[in-house]
């Protein structure tokens, strides 16, 4: 060798790679192209140092605007011809999203309001997680101080769950996986 370094393969790290196979198509279209209704929510998933995580995936869980939880199918259909995804089909709410952080560790989707709940579930999968985390996007609005989990939780940390409205139907919302703007995780046994 010439002293050149050379980058470790994946054989050589430790996976999985989400960055494969597992985003599709309109991953963050939840809401049908067009819906007046329809609010956007974007950030950025930052490590622990501050930087931005380029391969993380955010799977995004919610009851549509009137509440129900039955979901729909439509996200993963397939192409009849060649056998690939074709993407949701543009007209079904399905309360299911999986999107992909992009170089900049940028995230974008597009929803309805949740019904029922002032809140997105999600689930944060990322390089160095062994396990997924999951947390919850609160939209700002009257319904916050009902929730119980948001009340049980400090002051100083609630922030961290709930988004900033930046205009009219856009939030912002960053996931820091750790550090001192840690994301509150939520622990399920």
């Amino acid at each position: 060798m010439s002293g050149e370094e050379f980058a470790p393969t994946p054989s050589q790290t430790v996976g999985p790679f989400y960055g494969y196979a597992l985003p599709f198509a309109d991953g963050g279209a939840i809401a049908p192209a067009g819906h007046p209704d329809a609010v956007t929510v974007y950030g950025h998933v930052f490590d622990g140092a501050g930087d931005p995580v380029p391969d993380a995936l955010l799977e995004i869980w919610q009851p549509a605007s009137d509440g129900t939880r039955s979901g729909a199918p439509g996200s993963l259909r397939r192409d009849a011809t060649t056998g690939g995804f074709a993407g949701r089909d543009g007209v079904t709410f399905t309360g299911f999203g999986r999107v992909a952080t992009d170089a900049a560790g940028r995230y974008v989707v597009r929803t309805l309001p949740p019904g029922g709940v002032p809140y997105l579930s999600v689930c944060v999968f990322a390089r160095g997680l062994l396990h997924h985390l999951f947390t919850r996007i609160y939209l700002p609005g009257p319904d916050l101080t009902d929730d119980r989990l948001l009340a049980a939780v400090s002051p100083e940390r609630r922030s961290t769950l709930i988004a900033d409205e930046e205009s009219e139907r856009v939030y912002r919302f960053d996931v820091h996986l750790q550090g001192e703007k840690e994301t509150i995780f939520l622990d399920f046994r």
